[in-house]
């Protein structure tokens, strides 16, 4: 169980959870700026940028920080740029799972707790594509905000819906305009950590009743780090951080709920009207060469998500 959670929490851009989508952007534009990228985001630089948000991952993720990384601890290094890596692939892996359903004839998208996610705007979608973003209200406000302040305009039909998923989103999802009746492409990326497991379930069951066939959901699993070695890397990034002079604001795998009796997605779904197929995220990276060799928990399978995918039957 999270201690840093309560069941009515909320946030911003700069703050518990909404603070972890300022670190996966910070990844995503990491990644555009090498030459041979696994995925292109143009707008996550400009969106960190101005975020105001005082995230030690992000500032970790700087070239030069990671250098002097690098020079103190191997490990800690190692896990840095396993988690560029890792975000890396996590994307491309998304990107292709919406580009077949768009080419299966898809045309509704949901995005659950899309955070700075700009597929809406930077995704080649086809003529008639509904993209609907589901977060917190601030969370959304800042990044339409941003985007439309320095020209960015959305490449689909973009529709915000600005609701805590913990409330009635399937109501406000209908009222945006959401059709039950059609097929959809669900994602849920870098969001069930965050749920404790009966949330998780009940997450599901909803999507399963908004469902048509022919419906596709994707998502990525909850991690079960051990706690002894996720208290044993906490210790050694804090050493690390304090001495180069960085201060930690936010400790990312303290808002995570870490349940034992929560269900295998895949297996969820298989029995619940979906036809689901699990790939594990350490094969994808060696199959896209990017596995990184020392990096911590590397024979703790359950240290590592999975990426689920799964059609309505």
């Amino acid at each position: 169980m999270s201690s840093l959670r309560s069941h009515d929490d909320t946030w911003d851009i700069k703050t518990s959870v909404g603070s972890t989508a300022v670190m996966v952007a910070a990844a995503r534009a990491v990644e555009t700026e090498r030459p041979d990228a696994l995925i292109r985001d143009p707008y996550a630089k400009l969106l960190v940028g101005n975020s105001g948000a005082n995230v030690l991952w992000e500032k970790m993720l700087d070239p030069a920080i990671v250098a002097r990384v690098e020079a103190i601890d191997a490990d800690s290094a190692a896990h840095l740029h396993h988690m560029r890596s890792y975000q890396a692939v996590r994307t491309h892996f998304f990107d292709a799972y919406f580009n077949d359903a768009v080419a299966a004839g898809i045309r509704q998208v949901v995005i659950l707790a899309s955070g700075l996610d700009s597929r809406a705007y930077r995704l080649d979608w086809p003529a008639g594509t509904t993209v609907y973003e589901i977060d917190q209200p601030q969370v959304l406000e800042f990044k339409s905000t941003t985007l439309a302040e320095n020209g960015v305009t959305p490449s689909a039909d973009r529709r915000e819906v600005a609701i805590d998923l913990r409330q009635d989103w399937p109501a406000a999802l209908r009222e945006a305009g959401f059709d039950p009746g059609a097929p959809t492409a669900w994602l849920a990326e870098g969001l069930l950590m965050y749920l404790p497991a009966d949330a998780q379930d009940r997450l599901f069951a909803q999507i399963s009743e908004l469902s048509a066939p022919g419906s596709r959901v994707s998502a990525e699993t909850a991690p079960a780090h051990a706690e002894e070695r996720r208290q044993q890397m906490r210790e050694r990034f804090k050493k690390v951080a304090d001495e180069i002079g960085l201060e930690e604001t936010i400790d990312v795998g303290e808002l995570m709920y870490r349940d034992d009796d929560r269900a295998h997605v895949a297996d969820w779904l298989n029995d619940h009207g979906w036809r689901a197929q699990s790939q594990a995220a350490v094969d994808e990276m060696r199959r896209l060469n990017r596995w990184i060799e020392g990096v911590p928990f590397a024979d703790d399978k359950g240290a590592f998500s999975d990426f689920v995918t799964a059609e309505r039957v």
